[in-house]
């Protein structure tokens, strides 16, 4: 899984690369779910203090289903940029886990 994020443009492109594994649902976890959880350790292994988190818990007036991935706390990020989230901007619409499997590639938001 290659991880690119562009603050500029607010979007995170991941890419598929060999061996990343397909997002199905597993029990009451949606694809979305794994999927983000995989992009969160991709991202911790970048040097990324980063947490996933329903959005709802901190605040947001949105489904309480929904997640994304977040820095832990304001200046973490090694490059030097204060706290990012990414998200699926369309959620409502498609999963991204299911996306990535067919796509290969999925773009996310990054605020």
């Amino acid at each position: 899984m290659k991880i690119k994020l562009d603050f500029e443009n607010h979007v995170c492109i991941v890419t598929r690369e060999d061996g990343d594994p397909k997002f199905r649902r597993s029990g009451w976890a949606l694809p979305e779910s794994t999927f983000l959880y995989h992009v969160q350790q991709e991202l911790k292994k970048q040097g990324y203090d980063v947490i996933k988190k329903r959005m709802w818990k901190d605040g947001h007036m949105v489904d309480d289903t929904q997640q994304y991935v977040r820095t832990r706390r304001w200046g973490s990020d090694p490059l030097g940029n204060t706290e990012f989230a990414i998200y699926n901007t369309c959620y409502a619409v498609y999963d991204a886990g299911e996306e990535f499997d067919i796509y290969g590639e999925v773009n996310l938001g990054l605020i």
